[in-house]
């Protein structure tokens, strides 16, 4: 039956639902690439740790086309912390961007053209990986050199993004005309921030992609400037922390207070947390290259402040944060000072894997000042204490918060029951016991031995006895990450194939305001100005760089393939 040929009373209450299959099916695509991805990536990921002790794990590899240490941990960067992160924000944006404005995507065929293209893209990439013509870390740092298709394959996949980014705006442009003063849903909010920042960061990868790496692939060019690549690469490659985190963040402030049983502590507070990182994430990334010689000292000052400053968010979200748990602790029965944590959802495996994951984003974020502050990140600059903190930020905030997030998301797409709640819920677990203890064996050695990342250090000559134990911790929780994936795989398949129909429909959990009476001010729902902000510090702690960058080009390092 057509919705112009139901009753008048019918349409309002299942036309809404009905309009969303087209966004649900399209989330569901990019969020079975993501978890494709993570699989492929994230098996490689204890064999690693496992060579680092000795055990050369990919010469057995060998006979499936695995030629090298080095194409591993290509494999495993690529499409864990490129692939996994953008097709799953994708997805969860196609999914909740529309619910949260509570408008259908007015051009779906935008984001099924994104989409498409997004996997092409990801395809043409994973070709020469796989026939070790593109080894090149996920950094892809020249003058290693990578096959033409890595560079365009990874450019399609950013291209992607984009046009995904354009169904997002236009619908939310159709909302504003038809809700000019109410204020953006908090959800909606939320991610298009993160769309709109990630649309002008990768401005940074775009050019490399375009002006230096692809035409030096092609031939057209014999040599590139590494120099300026990296600063381009940077450009995008912080901020991209921030894309990863954002959702999260989302997440964290927007969904979790309602899972708890709580209320959002402060909107205000919220909202300027993702204004302020829009304005920040990106004039930051020459902390990247304080090794760097061919960057003037003085902008690396510049760009250090800037990461410094934040810390400000970063602080506003673990009091806000808190303080909404603390609401849903006590409105639970939580009372004392601390009673009120054994009052939370501990029981939910969505909300403890969020948890977890804000736990060790704290570690991580703690980890990040030193690499934010010039003599401390002579220290460990290069050194296994970047993986380590790395695996706290996008392995632990990022991607233990979007296992959270699946716990639900997963059940609500398919209509299925979720798998195994208790299985969800040793998963959760294992993931944290797992990075404690791979993390802590990373920074630990990287700070007190500066052992080298990037590095097969398992066979390497220079190797110390002195490391074995840190290496072995770092080996355990390796394994037990690898062991925690599993469960997650097997609790996703679990449900996507189980016969065990939802009992209740699931609903994307939205937190209400503390105050459900106070109205934000307009200047926390505008966007001209605070895009103007963002855009005067990228110029002025970019500008100069480029300038000179630019101005004084040097195409004259040749491509190497080492491995």
């Amino acid at each position: 039956m057509s919705l112009a040929a139901r009753p008048e009373h019918l349409v309002g209450e299942d036309s809404a639902e009905i309009s969303f299959a087209q966004s649900d099916r399209l989330a569901g695509i990019s969020l079975g690439v993501a978890m494709t991805a993570l699989f492929i990536g994230g098996s490689l990921g204890p064999l690693q740790k496992l060579e680092h002790i000795g055990i050369n794990w990919y010469k057995p590899l060998r006979a499936i086309g695995l030629q090298s240490y080095y194409q591993g941990l290509t494999i495993h960067g690529v499409m864990n912390v490129l692939v996994w992160t953008t097709f799953f924000i994708v997805g969860f944006s196609t999914f909740a961007i529309p619910r949260s404005l509570n408008k259908p995507l007015v051009n779906p065929t935008i984001n099924r053209i994104a989409t498409y293209l997004g996997i092409a893209g990801l395809l043409m990439a994973l070709y020469p990986i796989l026939l070790n013509l593109a080894s090149v870390l996920f950094t892809f740092y020249p003058p290693l050199k990578a096959h033409p298709l890595f560079y365009i394959g990874l450019t399609l996949v950013v291209v992607s993004t984009w046009v995904h980014a354009w169904s997002y705006i236009q619908t939310y442009r159709a909302w504003r005309r038809e809700n000019p003063d109410k204020r953006t849903p908090l959800i909606a909010f939320g991610l298009l921030i993160n769309i709109v920042m990630w649309h002008i960061a990768t401005i940074g990868i775009a050019g490399e992609m375009l002006g230096l790496l692809i035409p030096w692939s092609l031939g057209l060019v014999e040599a590139t400037d590494p120099q300026l690549a990296r600063t381009l690469f940077w450009f995008t490659g912080h901020p991209i922390v921030y894309f990863w985190l954002l959702p999260a963040y989302v997440s964290w402030y927007f969904m979790i207070p309602k899972q708890a049983g709580g209320k959002l502590f402060s909107e205000d507070a919220a909202r300027l947390v993702f204004w302020l990182f829009l304005a920040l994430s990106i004039p930051v990334g020459l902390h990247h290259q304080f090794l760097d010689p061919g960057v003037p000292a003085g902008w690396k000052v510049v760009h250090a402040v800037i990461t410094w400053m934040l810390f400000i968010p970063s602080v506003m979200t673990a009091f806000t944060v808190c303080a909404s748990l603390e609401t849903a602790g006590r409105a639970n029965g939580g009372t004392g000072l601390l009673g009120w944590i054994r009052a939370l959802p501990w029981s939910d495996p969505s909300y403890v894997a969020q948890n977890l994951a804000m736990i060790l984003f704290v570690f991580g974020g703690i980890g990040g000042l030193t690499n934010a502050s010039y003599n401390l990140n002579l220290v460990i600059h290069n050194t296994m204490w970047v993986p380590g903190h790395f695996h706290l930020t996008v392995g632990s905030a990022t991607t233990l918060s979007f296992f959270g997030i699946s716990y639900w998301l997963i059940p609500k797409l398919t209509g299925h029951q979720l798998f195994s709640r208790k299985l969800a819920l040793w998963q959760a677990w294992t993931w944290f016991v797992g990075m404690i203890l791979m993390s802590n064996g990373l920074h630990t050695i990287g700070l007190n031995w500066g052992v080298p990342r990037r590095s097969m250090l398992g066979s390497a000559p220079y190797a110390s006895p002195d490391w074995q134990p840190l290496m072995i911790e770092a080996a355990i929780g390796g394994i037990i990450l690898g062991i925690s994936g599993l469960m997650f795989y097997t609790n996703i398949l679990g449900t996507v194939f189980s016969k065990k129909k939802l009992e209740a429909p699931i609903e994307m959990p939205v937190a209400e305001p503390l105050d459900p009476d106070h109205v934000p001010p307009t200047w926390l729902d505008r966007w001209r100005p605070w895009v103007t902000v963002t855009i005067a510090l990228i110029l002025l702690a970019y500008g100069p760089v480029f300038y000179e960058l630019i101005t004084n080009i040097n195409l004259s390092s040749p491509g190497f393939k080492l491995w």
